[in-house]
């Protein structure tokens, strides 16, 4: 593959529900154009981008992966993102990565919840688009209906560029309005070879109402234009790309697009329209960034003789050859072999075996250019979201904004002793995928592992054992409970105990009394006279922390009272600061039960975002799992709704939700208060907690 310039470089994302036909389109454009030598399938495992033992064995996108189409001496790099929302950090990481993007919608599915997050991630990065309506020879494939849904669920600024001929398994052919010619495929056409006829008479007046509605809304985005047009001037071909492609810039217009992948109909006319109405990485906005160690901004253009600087937005762990870094150049240019500068890390890296991507092919290259895509190789601190620049030069760009973990599960290993390879292995795993994120929990005593979704904690734990070497089991997360009290009590905690020689004494009387919540444990040191001396006084308190680790009525921490040291004796041989705190634990353990302690509950503070046809199930589910509703607001296309809800009501709650809103909700949530557990539960959480106990003891 040849080294090539900025401008003959177009960076394009390929988006759209999981199922709807990205990978067979990517592999259909890099076969068409000649970059890769194969025609392959999804279904047979042979695609040019889904070449994981996952994704080979489940038959769709998980990780983000480059395909290159060699076209009209413009080189097209092909970033495929998986469609499915559990893993949409790599379709975000691919959109940031990319100057402009291909959305696809199924010719029989439509536009599903997959298309509508990646039109918002294309939205806020406010990069040019085109629509391809994929699949049309499969049977219920129907453009009319996707063109609508289209028009009403995303932007009224789609317009067809091309109308099929026929559908369903009769899809034979594509009408082209700009060049006013039909291209009918022959069965069997091995890369999207056509032949070019008139518009057949059957459908000469949709071609014609098409084809009006199409200059009409070109000459719109151009005052010129479109005096030229309404004084009865024909616009001519070259001049209608040229007026498309500045529309598709400023986000006026959005051209739509038809064909089957699986049989490379329509794949030579996208080809051609990429590198037609795609901008090179030139003419897109230049990225700011700032100079590392100050604040200094840097407006960087993609241009060969400004200073080196690029951004990681995708890491994979490959067996054998360990980590491979897909970087974004944004400024300057890079040879193979070439120290660069991790400034947030303090790390030089040497960019051995520079490469261009093409699936899992990797082409060694001399250099890259401004605006191209490069990977490499066992980089040792460099990750995903790191900036790379020079030492002289040392520069930082603003981070993907990847979007925050939803599901909460613990991990545990099957097998003792392989406690330190999981925890390699989580590491490892969250480098790849910001979305993925875990920790230890000591107070629980479990390892959490957070993520988008089930299927994407479910390829974490394959992942793992495939590898890393880990079995690992998924369990449900413990619930931080704690416990308080309503009243007041006091008592004594004596400490004495006789072995012959000296021996130990200790003695206190305390108070315990409540505390508004979230004031912690308050200690008074309220002796006078001397009955217990200074230096044991700081004993009895943390013999009362201690025991206030575990409360009396589940063994769960206290928090939020005051105690009060009034009283107490000591012997002046055998006292020391160990009896004294004996004698605060056992204080603590005598006055504690007749403290009325009650649990409680940490209540999280959620923000559900769903469309207006499921707010009442939303709600009436939220009602269900004991929470309060704060009230709703609207939010875009979306209904947010406020509520406070009991963390232990939650689990699985993005399953749920994504049941209820059939994919279209999503939710974040905070800590927000420990509240009182009602009656019920509380005996269920305590005889719960009891039995754990006891099985711990056990083993």
């Amino acid at each position: 593959m040849r080294v090539y310039r900025t401008a003959e470089i177009r960076n394009v994302a390929v988006v759209g529900h999981g199922a709807s036909g990205k990978t067979s389109l990517v592999d259909a454009l890099a076969f068409v154009a000649g970059t890769s030598k194969r025609h392959g399938s999804v279904k047979d495992g042979t695609a040019l981008t889904d070449y994981t033992p996952d994704e080979i064995e489940r038959k769709y996108s998980i990780n983000l992966a480059l395909g290159v189409a060699e076209w009209m001496e413009t080189k097209l790099n092909l970033i495929d993102t998986p469609g499915y929302l559990d893993f949409t950090g790599d379709a975000l990481a691919g959109v940031y990565a990319a100057d402009a993007a291909v959305v696809v919608v199924s010719a029989t599915g439509g536009v599903e919840v997959g298309t509508e997050k990646v039109w918002d991630y294309c939205e806020r990065r406010a990069i040019p688009r085109l629509f391809f309506v994929s699949l049309m020879d499969k049977e219920h494939a129907n453009f009319e209906r996707v063109y609508g849904q289209i028009k009403d669920a995303l932007t009224p600024k789609v317009i067809p560029v091309e109308i099929p001929v026929g559908e369903g398994p009769e899809f034979h052919g594509i009408i082209n309005l700009f060049s006013q010619k039909c291209h009918l495929y022959k069965k069997g056409t091995k890369n999207g070879e056509y032949e070019e006829v008139d518009v057949p008479a059957e459908y000469r007046e949709r071609f014609e109402r098409y084809s009006k509605e199409l200059i009409e809304r070109i000459a719109e985005t151009d005052d010129t234009l479109l005096e030229r047009y309404l004084g009865g001037e024909q616009i001519g071909r070259d001049e209608a790309i040229a007026a498309m492609k500045a529309g598709m810039a400023r986000g006026e217009l959005y051209p739509l697009f038809c064909g089957a992948a699986e049989l490379t109909y329509g794949t030579r006319a996208l080809l051609s329209k990429m590198v037609e109405l795609f901008p090179p990485p030139g003419e897109r906005p230049p990225v700011e960034a700032h100079k590392w160690g100050s604040a200094e901004k840097v407006t960087l253009k993609p241009d060969d003789g400004g200073p080196f600087v690029a951004q990681v937005f995708k890491t994979i762990s490959e067996p054998h050859v360990g980590d491979v870094t897909f970087f974004r150049l944004y400024s300057g240019t890079v040879k193979n072999g070439q120290d660069v500068y991790n400034a947030p890390r303090e790390a030089t890296e040497k960019l051995n075996h520079l490469c261009v991507t093409v699936g899992k092919d990797r082409v060694e290259i001399a250099e890259l250019h401004a605006g191209d895509i490069g990977v490499v190789a066992k980089l040792r601190d460099t990750h995903t979201n790191d900036t790379l620049s020079t030492k002289d030069a040392a520069m930082v760009l603003p981070k993907i904004p990847f979007p925050e973990p939803v599901l909460t599960e613990a991990i545990e290993v099957k097998q003792r002793g392989e406690e330190e390879k999981l925890s390699n292995g989580l590491h490892k795993l969250h480098e790849e995928d910001p979305t993925f994120q875990h920790e230890y929990n000591g107070e629980l005593q479990q390892t959490l592992i957070r993520g988008l979704g089930e299927r994407h904690l479910e390829i974490i734990v394959g992942r793992l054992a495939r590898k890393f070497g880990v079995h690992a089991l998924i369990t449900k997360p413990k619930v931080a409970y704690r416990e308080t009290f309503k009243g007041r009590a006091e008592g004594q905690g004596k400490h004495k105990k006789q072995t012959g020689g000296r021996g130990q004494y200790g003695d206190c009387w305390i108070r315990i009394a409540p505390l508004p919540r979230g004031s912690g444990i308050q200690f008074a040191d309220e002796i006078v006279g001397g009955v217990i001396p200074r230096q044991y006084i700081p004993a009895v308190e943390r013999g009362i922390q201690e025991a206030a680790a575990r409360g009396p009525i589940a063994g769960y921490p206290v928090v939020d009272f005051k105690v009060e040291l009034y009283d107490g004796s000591y012997h002046d041989v055998d006292s020391n600061e160990q009896s004294f705190k004996m004698a605060g634990i056992l204080a603590f353990r005598n006055v504690s039960p007749n403290a009325r302690p009650t649990l409680l509950e940490p209540i999280l503070e959620l923000e559900v975002f769903t469309p207006d046809e499921y707010l009442g199930a939303v709600m009436g589910d939220l009602s269900s799992r004991r929470g309060q509703i704060l009230g709703s607001d609207k939010d875009g296309r979306l209904t947010k709704v406020r509520a406070l809800v009991p963390e232990a009501e939650l689990d699985r709650y993005a399953t749920t939700l994504h049941s209820l809103t059939h994919g279209r909700g999503t939710y974040r949530q905070k800590f927000h208060v420990y509240q009182e557990v009602p009656p019920d539960a509380a005996h269920k959480v305590a005889e719960a907690r009891k039995k754990e106990l006891e099985q711990a003891k056990a083993s």
